[in-house]
């Protein structure tokens, strides 16, 4: 599962050392973007407190609204598994794209043609200036993981515990990660 160069598409988990850092500490991404000149990628594990109805009034259903990082926050962006439906959609990895006709989108949510099961929708995104991520990765702050299917990122929040699961794969070292709680000062 691990390497060293991270592609489009991969996920990154966050190693339990980053326990300090509000934004990333128990973070799964998923790297939406990567170039010679950066990376662009997504939180996928960390809802916020108020859904897509809330801010966006033209939507009758109600969608959860992830904390995708801590850059651009006043901006929603959105993946998705419906590139048939969705015009100008860009592929990241294995039928999960990114961007599109955000009023197509509205529409489609209204007449019930897309679910949760088909987007996930974000505030913010967590970017990375050119060799910024392979820098961290050298420091051992993300484990890159390009098994995780396009089923697992879109419904990554089934039993809130995604990260926890990560680190049960990994096994080994990380396997005690798992059961801990989120501040180990509360153990």
């Amino acid at each position: 599962m691990e390497r060293l160069q991270p592609n489009r598409g991969d996920v990154l988990v966050s190693e339990p050392s980053t326990i300090g850092d509000l934004t990333f500490n128990r973070s799964v991404i998923l790297l939406a973007h990567l170039d010679t000149e950066g990376a662009v990628g997504f939180i996928i594990n960390k809802p916020l407190d108020f859904n897509l109805e809330e801010l966006i009034p033209e939507i009758d259903e109600t969608f959860k609204i992830f904390n995708g990082g801590p850059v651009e926050q006043e901006n929603l962006y959105f993946i998705h598994d419906v590139p048939h439906l969705i015009s100008n959609s860009v592929e990241i990895k294995d039928g999960i794209y990114w961007g599109g006709s955000f009023e197509t989108i509205v529409n489609l949510i209204n007449t019930r043609k897309i679910t949760s099961e088909n987007i996930k929708f974000f505030l913010g995104y967590s970017g990375w200036d050119a060799s910024q991520l392979e820098s961290e990765i050298d420091l051992n702050t993300w484990i890159i993981d390009s098994d995780t299917k396009a089923n697992d990122i879109l419904n990554s929040l089934k039993d809130g515990r995604y990260w926890q699961e990560k680190m049960k794969n990994l096994g080994g070292q990380y396997l005690l990660w798992s059961n801990a709680p989120d501040n180990p000062n509360y153990n």
